[in-house]
């Protein structure tokens, strides 16, 4: 008589997934990968999730609930505009560089091309990096309104700039470019926003969360 199918926790299952997908992409993952990766039957993996694709938008969205939500934090927890978007990129290339963990952004790299059939998740990733992009704006525009920032800028383009190098920041950690490379382009890719900042006085030691001096120079 075959013994009952042993017991999973279904949270780490899901940690997992993530992972697997968050390394390989949703093409590149196969069921057997998953069944590898989560150590349970395909059966069992469409019972507990229902199908790869829902465990796939599952994933996506414990990423973002935990180290991939960094930006949002970042724009959310910081007073002033310069702050936040430093502290935003610096995480960025803490995580995509992570020693032992999936190089990259899990939204920028998961699925940028899809075959037909899976054009849905590709458009469904997509939509979460307009999101993202979005909210860099809406801080931006939040800073403008506050007078943090020059009146005649254009927030928008500014907003996009940001987004294009936050996006590519995951493409190069990809290709293996290392922390240290990454992290000296952040003062270059700073550079517009701080010409768009009205100057104000501020203490030396107020830095952003997670941004240490030794790490970068950091915008007021």
């Amino acid at each position: 008589m075959a013994g009952r199918p042993r017991e999973f926790d279904r949270d780490e299952a899901l940690g997992r997934a993530r992972d697997a997908f968050w390394r390989r992409g949703y093409e590149g993952t196969s069921m057997a990968d998953l069944v590898e990766a989560l150590g349970i039957a395909s059966a069992r993996i469409y019972a507990a999730f229902g199908s790869k694709d829902a465990l796939f938008r599952e994933a996506v969205g414990l990423y973002q609930a935990g180290e991939g939500g960094f930006a949002d934090r970042a724009l959310a927890e910081e007073g002033s505009i310069g702050m936040a978007v430093e502290r935003m990129l610096h995480e960025a290339v803490m995580l995509y560089t992570r020693p032992g963990g999936p190089p990259g952004c899990m939204v920028v790299a998961a699925a940028t091309n899809c075959t037909p059939e899976n054009e849905a998740v590709a458009h469904w990733l997509a939509e979460r990096r307009r999101t993202r992009a979005a909210a860099i704006a809406d801080r931006l525009r939040r800073a403008a309104v506050e007078g943090e920032v020059r009146p005649g800028t254009d927030v928008a383009a500014l907003a996009d700039a940001l987004a294009v190098f936050l996006h590519g920041l995951s493409v190069q950690a990809r290709d293996g470019v290392p922390r240290e490379r990454l992290l000296a382009a952040l003062p270059v890719a700073l550079a517009p926003l701080r010409s768009a900042l009205v100057p104000k006085a501020a203490s030396h030691d107020e830095r952003p969360a997670g941004c240490p001096e030794e790490k970068i120079p950091c915008t007021r």
